[in-house]
């Protein structure tokens, strides 16, 4: 998990993530686990998921991203992943129709949330995914 430098932003994302099966054993089955922050004054415009590797040894992981605790799901809703052919974007409850427009605005820094579901996660041999976040910071520009 990494904020990108000034120079990798520029490629569209501010934060990368990337998970193997043994890190999506560690958050198991129902577990959550922090992905990134949105600051005060910022949202999020672009949230997208690649199945880098294919995930082998289960056939039942679903993610979830967001910011609400206990049901994360703003930005990435419900996605199987065993089930993706394509990289995946904005399918989350707080993006309408999969367009990218700044959702989840944050008046004070928040929390982003990847979420597991996968009761066969400990029998994962393989995989890879890669979570892209564009997290726009407003407050930066503030003066204080």
């Amino acid at each position: 998990m990494a904020e990108l430098s000034n120079n990798e932003a520029g490629r569209g994302y501010t934060d990368v993530i990337r998970l193997t099966y043994l890190d999506l054993q560690s958050i198991g089955n129902a577990g959550q686990q922090t992905i990134a922050t949105i600051p005060a004054g910022g949202a999020v415009e672009l949230a997208g998921v690649h199945e880098a590797t294919a995930v082998a040894g289960t056939t039942t992981l679903v993610i979830d991203v967001g910011t609400t605790s206990g049901d994360p799901d703003e930005f990435i809703d419900a996605l199987d992943v065993d089930g993706m052919s394509v990289p995946v974007f904005n399918t989350g409850d707080a993006f309408t129709g999969g367009q990218s427009q700044p959702v989840g605005g944050a008046a004070s820094a928040t929390s982003v949330l990847l979420e597991v579901t996968d009761s066969n996660i400990a029998n994962a041999t393989a995989g890879e995914i890669v979570i892209g976040l564009r997290i726009l910071d407003l407050g930066q520009f503030a003066v204080t």
